[in-house]
């Protein structure tokens, strides 16, 4: 079944660059779809998508994407040697990884989407990722519902949720043509759920509050613990999170900043730094002796495990001044999971900043250079009052052979401080080089 959703993917991404000077036939292979980001360069920088569509609507539309990923790693690891790491670490290529989109205009100002996952470092079959229904209009008669809807949007399915603006430059299986770095941030928020969201845009000046069901899965079960283990108060509690972000031209100069905050003081399982379900751009780094790509997929990656109980907080700031671009993230989250909760210990806070620094060549700035620093600090492993720290410096950049292809490369240098004598994270270094193919539509 993978093998027959990759080789229809790939004739249809074959047959789009083959036709890339025949608009006609791009039109019917591509159309344009309302409210909706590229998944090419022309996406990179958008957030979420504003009110000022220019996209007349002529009927129902289906629109099929695809983003394709091959990466080569040449890294090594250490540790303080108190417990052993994989032994096989070497040069080598990576699973290629490929995602298929759909995006449906099913009425004026409304679209359906759906992401799956065709292979992935995880789920090596193909897998939905989610889907949700866009409002951007109502079919509703009346001066009210146009007036709102010239603001507002929204956005109901099992969907990723809108916390944070990293998440919008993230890798995400085989689309990663819109993260100028190899891999995400260490503690990586993303998450899938089933909610709503409700938005009001104007001027540059976003609102957004959400609700969802806390869980990447659905489910009908009262959570429950070891047997003999007292559940009281153990129940599923809905997440609840906002955003707000202003986002101006100003000259030259594009400025935006963003708030979001997210809030569950009962979950099941939150899954909010755990949500990934396709796996990191690093193979096999500070891994145990015995791991498997398939089953350690979050390799480079830290999860604090607040799956109980998170007060998450993101901050974000993006600087564009012609070919510059600053990208800075503050992050806060506070929590414990049940095992915690059940012995009473305290929440544990982490806090996290990130910088990203890229510098784009030329009038089409197809050609790109960047650094990134990326730190992760406080009481990172449950029920251990002392604080840990890991610290990544990635240096590297790209080329946009078209707007479509694109090939980046990176030297990274990752240190885990002050982590227990038992723990293989213990003094703790990964570094190397890693290179990635890239194809999105």
């Amino acid at each position: 079944m993978k093998r027959l959703s990759l080789a229809i993917a790939l004739i249809g991404c074959f047959t789009l660059v083959r036709a890339q000077d025949d608009k006609s036939i791009i039109s019917k292979l591509h159309p344009e779809v309302q409210f909706t980001r590229p998944g090419d360069k022309t996406g990179l920088n958008m957030f979420e998508t504003g009110k000022e569509e220019i996209i007349p609507y002529d009927g129902l539309k289906v629109r099929f994407g695809a983003g394709f990923s091959q990466q080569f790693q040449s890294l090594t690891h250490s540790n303080s040697g108190a417990v052993a790491l994989y032994p096989r670490l070497a040069p080598g290529f990576g699973i290629a990884q490929a995602n298929l989109t759909m995006d449906v205009q099913l009425y004026d100002g409304i679209k359906l989407n759906l992401t799956s996952y065709l292979a992935a470092r995880h789920h090596n079959e193909t897998w939905v990722k989610g889907g949700y229904i866009q409002f951007d209009k109502l079919p509703f008669k009346g001066a009210g519902w146009d007036k709102l809807m010239q603001y507002a949007t929204i956005k109901v399915g099992h969907m990723e949720i809108n916390y944070g603006d990293q998440h919008f430059r993230r890798s995400d299986g085989g689309n990663t043509i819109h993260n100028p770095f190899m891999e995400n941030y260490i503690m990586d928020a993303f998450a899938t759920e089933i909610g709503g969201e409700f938005y009001l845009q104007k001027d540059g000046v976003m609102g957004m509050v959400g609700v969802s069901n806390g869980l990447i899965n659905g489910t009908q079960q009262s959570p429950v613990l070891a047997v003999g283990t007292d559940t009281t108060g153990y129940h599923r509690n809905p997440s609840f999170y906002a955003k707000g972000a202003i986002d101006k031209q100003l000259g030259d100069i594009r400025v935006r900043g963003a708030a979001s905050v997210y809030y569950n003081n009962s979950a099941g399982r939150s899954t909010l730094y755990a949500g990934d379900r396709t796996g990191s751009n690093y193979f096999f780094v500070m891994e145990g002796a015995t791991a498997t790509s398939k089953d350690n997929f979050t390799s480079g990656r830290f999860d604090p495990a607040l799956t109980n109980q998170i007060l998450a907080f993101q901050l974000n700031g993006f600087i564009k001044a012609k070919g510059l671009e600053l990208f800075g993230t503050y992050e806060n989250a506070r929590g414990r999971n049940i095992n915690e909760k059940v012995a009473n210990f305290d929440k544990r806070s982490v806090n996290q900043l990130a910088a990203d620094i890229v510098y784009r060549i030329g009038a089409k700035e197809k050609v790109f250079i960047g650094a990134r620093y990326n730190t992760l600090r406080g009481q990172l492993l449950a029920s251990n009052k002392d604080k840990q720290s890991i610290d990544r410096i990635a240096v590297g950049g790209g080329w946009f052979l078209t707007n479509n292809i694109l090939m980046k490369g990176e030297y990274v240098d990752q240190k885990y401080n002050d982590f227990p004598a038992a723990n293989r994270m213990a003094d703790g270094r990964f570094k190397g080089f890693v290179m990635q193919a890239v194809v999105g539509f």
